[in-house]
């Protein structure tokens, strides 16, 4: 029962067979003591220990994605308002919540403000034609999976034209750029209901270390936010050639940028700190899967496809990239590996260095403080010693009864505050 409730309500937990020594330790001279406790996979309940499998995957670990989502949360809040290691100054720094698009690849089912589709039809919210071709012959599925497969290069480039349209903004050589000013920002990658990629970024303009310095006092939210839009204009990535046709790659028309209030602005229709965080969150644990009823996990063989529930749409992107990943001038994009995703192999949640903290500080900290919970008061100094094998994952079903009756279901605890 504790092995299991441990889990955080994790459903499919990694096994692992081995062994684990804890010995005293002499801190003066480093030298191991007596043997404390000795623990074997063989003696737990479950005869293997569990470890929870961190899938960030709604779909695939209700759980875990919802601890990665909180995660996001708490690491989005602090390079906003601070914490967690990054001075609360950052709050008065500029910054502006972006979101880039893909460009179009052909007219799709929609829901315009119009309220009528280019088909007639005025679609209802979550209606399955959404986000599907008019006319899936004329739609370009090879430009919409390279474009997927191009998508994290194009955003290194807007990234290194973002930095040089601020330094021209403020009068300087990009050179000098970095010892007057940072670039910080956080994004993720949602699909859209067409199953191409766009991102949700926060951008803030800091001194020259970071967070943790003053912007000058040229730096404003306009002039982010102007920077913001040339340097999306400007930012192109050459694709592939394919039967003689050139594959060049930029963002959609449509560059949606407004500049983030403090948590003090709650009223309206400023956008707080708060409300961005808890939005991109939200992404942080959605798929392809989620947005266009694809798969959340790789094909070994295409033939796969005959056992699964697909729309014709993601069943034609799946087969554009799996076709494309056959090509040898290809192989570097590793379409076959990703058809899944629909090309997309990017990471769906990054940060620069010095936006706030890390993902990996956040779950070492928590892992820290579950030791402290259940270490005893007067426990010495020991050196733990451990063996461990992977032997296979998931729960049997009786683990699973008693894993649903000891957790909560995921997302009903309440929303994560900052902390």
């Amino acid at each position: 029962m504790n092995q299991l409730s441990g889990l955080g309500g994790c459903t499919h937990p990694i096994r692992l067979s081995g062994h684990r020594d804890e010995y005293t330790l002499d801190t003066a001279t480093g030298e191991l003591g007596a043997l404390v406790h000795h623990m074997t996979s063989d003696a737990l309940p479950a005869g293997h220990l569990l470890v929870r499998c961190n899938n960030r995957r709604v779909t695939r670990c209700p759980a875990c994605a919802e601890t990665y989502r909180r995660d996001t949360f708490h690491l989005i809040t602090a390079g906003l308002r601070g914490g967690k290691g990054t001075p609360e100054t950052v709050a008065t720094h500029p910054r502006v919540f972006a979101t880039f698009t893909a460009p179009g690849f052909g007219p799709v089912h929609n829901r315009p403000a119009s309220g009528r589709c280019r088909c007639g039809t005025a679609h209802p919210a979550g209606a399955p034609e959404l986000g599907t071709p008019l006319n899936s012959d004329m739609y370009d599925y090879e430009a919409a999976v390279l474009w997927n497969a191009h998508a994290g290069a194009l955003w290194r480039r807007f990234s290194i034209y973002l930095r040089r349209e601020i330094a021209k903004r403020a009068g300087l050589t990009q050179r000098s750029f970095r010892d007057h000013a940072r670039v910080s920002f956080a994004k993720v990658a949602e699909y859209q209901k067409r199953g191409a990629i766009h991102f949700h970024a926060v951008i803030r303009l800091d001194g020259p270390d970071g967070g943790t310095t003053a912007p000058p006092a040229w730096a404003t939210a306009d002039l982010l936010t102007d920077a913001i839009r040339a340097a999306a204009a400007r930012a192109t990535v050459a694709g592939p050639v394919i039967d003689d046709r050139r594959h060049t790659f930029a963002f959609g028309r449509q560059l949606d940028v407004r500049t983030i209030r403090g948590a003090d602005f709650s009223g309206g229709t400023d956008l707080t700190d708060r409300a961005v965080a808890a939005y991109i969150a939200k992404y942080a644990t959605k798929g392809a899967e989620t947005a266009t009823g694809t798969l959340d996990r790789p094909l070994r063989f295409l033939a796969e496809l005959a056992n699964v529930h697909l729309s014709d749409h993601a069943r034609r992107m799946i087969r554009t990239a799996w076709t494309l990943g056959a090509r040898r001038d290809l192989e570097h994009l590793r379409l076959r590996a990703w058809a899944h995703m629909l090309g997309f192999r990017g990471h769906f949640s990054t940060k620069t260095r010095r936006y706030s903290t890390t993902l990996g500080a956040l779950r070492d900290a928590r892992a820290e403080w579950r030791r402290a919970q259940s270490a005893p008061a007067d426990q010495e100094t020991t050196h733990v010693l451990a063996h461990w094998a992977f032997v296979g994952t998931g729960l049997t079903p009786a683990e699973e009864w008693l894993t649903a009756t000891i957790n909560p279901a995921p997302g009903t605890e309440g929303e994560p505050t900052h902390g």
